[in-house]
């Protein structure tokens, strides 16, 4: 049952089509095969008593010195012989008498009966004074109605199983046109799916019937879906555009006030100054929130600076120098190119560098002191062009599997090591600026057992064809410095 369930609705309405005329036709053809085999029977019998009958008339007996004398019609004997057809004749003083082939008939009984392999009729001859003086067997072979009855079995056989057939083909056509409708809704389904546009056509069919109502109630659906994502992308875009702007306002002052604590801690001593630095930690942190906020927006508006080739080995460079006041006591061991030979990355400086710096301060900040974070970079030749790789591994415990799938989310935090902990966005961060520069970024596992980062992006090099006539277009220029707290 299980493994009919599994097929398709049409082959499962063919099948039960050819059932149940299999079923009928069966029972059709033993009824009809019982009767066929009675009535040949019957006929044979009746064809052997009628020849038994007219042989009794065609062979007189004659008294005689030394017996019954039959005189028979020769033509009527042998007439009656044919078809293989056996004729014996038993005196009652024990004479045989054989016409045809020698086959034992057993002793004259009254009636018909089957004796090795013939059916045989008994008659009685008599003389001209009504004295029995010999008896007459007639016997044909029952192969005949043997090979009769099989034919006819096989022909009913034929019938079912050829009807069988007829119908599970005619079932299957009828129920793939049945299902012809679904199938073009399911197109039509796998069609949004693909596209995932909601605003197509459902097929109908011309018939009011429940495939109809169901392409209805589908298209009705899809209609309504499609009015509650407008409805959601407008209330997103609106957020994104809230969040936009009111991070841009913030930073004006924010960064005023930051100058004033700035000011403010240099003039004063002891708890006061205590005071001011506390404050002034918290705009830094709000103030690189508010950075954080603002390039996550700019990214999900698809806004982004101005795009110029960067030195990505000199980007990652001043984010690990960026990055020395939070290293306490890690080993921070930097594998770049020397000199001129780092990767070439067409993409927008700042947001680059606040990617490489994410990543630094995240294994630092969620590995215990003393342990070492390796940031490296290299360039690997992929069949789309050439990869710059940047790696940033660490020796710590790792990422804990129930945050592994979720780790690039926004306000995602794992544990840190030190003292409170970030906003969980770097990482979104991170991945937000790899793909809108064509790159992705994935978690993996160091040597160590700790956490790797692995950061792709599509480098400048180009095919010789292409450098020689658009390599030179845009100046190299050295990445831009990182705001404070960006």
């Amino acid at each position: 049952m299980r493994a009919l369930r599994r097929l398709p609705v049409r082959i499962r309405l063919a099948l039960i089509s050819a059932s149940l005329t299999f079923a009928i036709l069966l029972l059709f053809a033993v009824v009809i095969g019982v009767f066929a085999g009675r009535q040949v029977r019957s006929e044979f019998d009746d064809e052997l008593r009628v020849t038994a009958a007219d042989l009794q008339q065609k062979l007189p007996v004659q008294p005689s010195m030394t017996g019954p004398v039959i005189q028979g019609d020769l033509e009527a004997i042998e007439a009656a012989s044919a078809g293989a057809a056996a004729i014996q004749i038993v005196t009652l003083d024990g004479h045989n008498y054989h016409v045809g082939p020698d086959v034992d008939l057993g002793p004259p009984r009254p009636g018909s009966h089957a004796v090795h392999g013939y059916r045989v009729v008994s008659r009685d001859l008599s003389d001209p004074s009504g004295q029995v003086v010999a008896r007459l067997q007639y016997a044909k072979p029952l192969s005949r109605v043997s090979h009769t009855i099989a034919r006819i079995d096989l022909f009913l056989a034929l019938g079912v199983f050829g009807g069988t057939a007829l119908a599970f083909l005619a079932g299957l056509a009828l129920a793939r046109r049945a299902m012809a409708p679904i199938a073009g809704l399911t197109r039509a389904a796998r069609h949004i799916a693909r596209t995932r546009d909601p605003a197509v056509d459902l097929p109908k069919p011309q018939a009011e019937d429940e495939v109809a109502d169901l392409a209805r109630t589908l298209e009705d659906m899809l209609q309504a879906l499609d009015a509650a994502r407008a409805e959601t992308e407008g209330a997103l875009a609106r957020q994104r555009e809230f969040v936009a702007d009111a991070s841009h306002e913030l930073r004006t002052p924010l960064t005023s006030i930051l100058a004033n604590l700035e000011l403010l801690e240099a003039e004063l001593a002891g708890e006061e100054r205590e005071m001011a630095d506390s404050a002034l930690r918290s705009s830094r942190r709000m103030r690189r929130l508010v950075a954080d906020l603002l390039l996550l927006a700019r990214a999900d508006a698809g806004r982004e600076g101005l795009r110029e080739d960067v030195d990505l080995s000199a980007v990652v460079s001043e984010a690990a120098a960026e990055a020395a006041p939070v290293v306490a006591g890690h080993d921070l061991r930097l594998d770049l190119p020397n000199g001129n030979g780092g990767p070439i990355v067409v993409g927008v400086s700042d947001d680059l560098h606040r990617l490489a710096l994410n990543l630094v301060e995240n294994a630092l900040a969620h590995t215990p002191p003393g342990t070492e974070v390796r940031v490296s970079l290299t360039t690997e030749d992929r069949p789309g062009g050439e990869m710059a790789v940047l790696e940033v591994s660490d020796a710590g415990h790792g990422i804990p599997p129930q945050l592994r799938e979720r780790i690039f989310e926004r306000f995602v935090r794992g544990v840190s090591e030190g003292a409170g902990g970030g906003s969980g966005l770097g990482l979104a961060i991170v991945r937000a600026v790899a793909e809108r520069h064509g790159g992705s970024v994935e978690l993996t596992e160091s040597e160590s057992g700790g956490a790797r980062f692995v950061v792709r992006l599509p480098t400048a090099r180009r095919p010789a064809a292409e450098r020689a006539t658009a390599g030179a277009a845009r100046p190299l220029r050295p990445p831009a410095a990182p705001s404070a707290g960006a």
